[in-house]
Parts: C-alpha cells; structure tokens; sequence
C-alpha cells in the first residue's frame, strides 16, 4: 500500500512539475520536449539514443565510467516497432517493442517497472530478500513471476520457461550470464548503478521506457523528479551564498569482516552529500568503493559532523549496537554527538524505491544538514536520525 501511494503521489505532481518547470524557460522546455522524442539522456552517460529517419531507434549501452578493464565491450541495440518493418545497421541487435516479457535481476532495474506500473512485463526476479512490495511477493506466490537464482547461479530452465523476449542484466556483478546467453534471448544491460550522479542512475527509467512502450510516462516521471532535485539543490547552493555558511562534513559505511568498505569521492553517494549541502571525507576521484582498515577511515573521519549507515538490522538499531559490532565506533565524532543518519532496509525498501526517487533522498539529507531549509514538519522517508 505504501509502495502504491507513493508512486500515484509521484504521477499526481509531475506533470504540474514539468509545467512549472517551463513557467518562463522556453527553451528549457524545448529540450525537454526534443528530448522526448528521442529519449536523449540529460544526466546518465551509460547509453545514448539517436532516431533514425525510419524511425528505428539506436542504442548504445556502455560503461557510465569508462572502465574498459570491467566493460571492453558496449552494447548496441536497434529498437524497432512491433509489426513493422525497418533496415538495421550492421552491429545493432533488433528488438522488437514494446517488449511484453522480461526479467530483471536488480532493485534499481525493478524499481523502474514499478514506477511505470509496468510489472505485468516482469516474468522473472532474482529474489525477494527485503522486498517491501505487497503486489510483487503475490505475483511471486502465484507464479506470474519466478524467482529465477542468484547471479552466478541462475536456474536456466525457470529462465526459458517464463518466456522472457529480454533479459534486463548487470554485467558488473557476479556475473553467471554465459548459460543465459546460451538461450539466445537478447540480453539488455542496465547499468543504472554505475551511474555518478543520482539523476544519472534515475533517469535509466527513461531506457527502460523505450523498450516497453512508456516513453512519455517515464519521460513525465523523471521530468518531475529532475525539477523536484534541481530546486532544492539550488535552494541549498543559494543558501550558502546568502549566508557564508559552512558545510558539515560527513563520512559513510561501518567495519565487516575487518574492513571498510568505503566509497570515492566520484560516487552518486558523494554527489548527493555535495548537493545536500555537505562535504565527503574523502575527496578523492575514485567512482567505485575500496576496502580499507579502521584506522584509514578513522584519520578521514575522526572529527566529522555527521556518519550515515544503511545496513539490514533485525529489530531496532542503536548507538549500543553500533558499539556492540566494533568498540571503536566509539571514538568517531559523530558518534559522541549522536549525529548518524541511518537507514534500516530492514524497515525501509530503500533499493526497491530510492533509485527512482533522490530528489526524496535529498530532502532526507537536506533536512538533517540544513534544517532550516526544510518544513517544519518535514517527515523524511528513508535517512532519520539514530536515536
């Protein structure tokens, strides 16, 4: 139910964010309504689009960073209407669409489905483990979707029986692709997580729109989701030059298995502390995350103002767990002044919603590092204080 009332809120107010957005920015919306029409991305740099003048519409998929060691490869595919006919260009994969069948094997892939309220089409998932979404764990109880295994050991007679035309995937990971593409179902990389900046990994909704037939739908979502971000991101920026303020500083993550995995200062998570109005520990240009000691987290960020953890905890997570799991949690700044944001997926379907919404997770962030900036009754709906 929570899932459904948030995206019917987020359909009611985009289209009134888009006619806002154009209120005295004519050529703002020109290329909005240029871009409509080919899917052009604004802010992700994993895949470009150029229409044909028969119509045939060219994709081309690579890595957002252009890691040629991870991805040598890109990806090329030439959408063509169903029921129709229309030359390819040699090195393009047709596909048919709208697509009717697919599986997806990631969140953030899911989540753009359930924004377009398109989950008819998906036929398969890799699994249910904190999955919030009531309509999605019926479909997989009564079969209209499979839960097809895990990446690297995927169930390759589930996969052919769902029928899927496509198959969304995400080459990074674990990877286990070599059976599937034995099927000969054309595999489509979505690469959404890979992605630098938060509109750049929400406005994949707008690939997936092409192949199923909703473009317009997903060009309006991202349209309000794109104002909705960039307005706060300026009311903070603005706000700084008003006022002279200081940024607080903030660092991410917690100790496993002896280390700590923390991202780099090129991250979409160290972009959206920057848009919040913060400053990452580590400013640094690394894209991905690395695995570092204690100590090595501890000289980066003994003394910032603020520690943000997502983790999946089983009953309510405190000061006193965090402790519990490493001693010296203790000794952080933030931890004494009992400033960390914190995500429980647990009790929140942070992967399963927040990829199509950042524009709420800055307000999250904004609301804690700038209050002042923010309603007073602003309820956040991922990032809350730890109490």
């Amino acid at each position: 139910m929570m899932m459904t009332k948030t995206f019917c809120y987020i359909c009611m107010i985009v289209m009134g964010a888009m006619f806002s957005a154009c209120d005295g920015k004519e050529k703002q919306c020109a290329n909005i309504e240029a871009d409509s029409l080919s899917a052009a991305p604004r802010y992700a740099k994993g895949y470009s689009v150029k229409v044909l003048d028969n119509g045939v519409r060219l994709i081309d998929v690579a890595d957002p960073q252009d890691d040629e060691e991870k991805m040598p490869v890109s990806y090329h595919f030439a959408l063509v209407e169903r029921g129709t006919e229309a030359e390819v260009p040699e090195g393009y994969t047709k596909v048919e669409v709208p697509i009717d069948r697919t599986l997806v094997m990631t969140m953030l892939q899911l989540s753009n489905f359930t924004a377009l309220d398109a989950l008819d089409i998906v036929r398969g998932i890799t699994g249910t483990k904190n999955l919030f979404n009531k309509d999605i764990r019926l479909r997989v109880k009564d079969g209209r979707m499979v839960k097809i295994g895990m990446e690297g050991n995927f169930d390759t007679e589930l996969i052919l029986a769902a029928h899927p035309e496509v198959i969304f995937i995400s080459p990074f990971k674990r990877g286990g692709y070599d059976a599937i593409k034995e099927t000969g179902i054309t595999l489509i990389p979505h690469l959404g997580y890979k992605e630098l900046t938060p509109l750049g990994q929400a406005e994949w909704i707008r690939f997936v729109g092409m192949f199923i037939g909703k473009e317009h739908e997903a060009d309006s979502i991202f349209a309000g989701i794109e104002h909705r971000y960039n307005d706060l991101k300026e009311k903070v920026a603005n706000s700084f030059g008003e006022t002279g303020g200081k940024s607080p500083t903030v660092f991410s993550g917690e100790m496993h298995g002896g280390n700590w995995y923390a991202v780099g200062g090129k991250n979409s998570l160290a972009q959206i502390f920057r848009d919040a109005g913060a400053h990452y520990v580590f400013d640094n240009d690394d894209t991905g995350g690395v695995n570092i000691e204690f100590e090595e987290m501890y000289a980066a960020a003994a003394n910032a103002d603020y520690w943000r953890i997502l983790n999946s905890y089983e009953g309510d997570f405190s000061y006193e767990a965090l402790k519990a799991s490493e001693p010296r949690n203790e000794l952080f700044k933030a931890f004494k002044e009992k400033k960390v944001i914190y995500c429980n997926m647990k009790q929140t379907p942070y992967y399963e919603k927040s990829p199509v919404m950042p524009d709420v997770l800055l307000s999250d962030l904004v609301a804690i590092f700038h209050p002042e900036l923010m309603p007073a009754d602003y309820e956040p709906t991922f990032y809350r204080m730890l109490k």
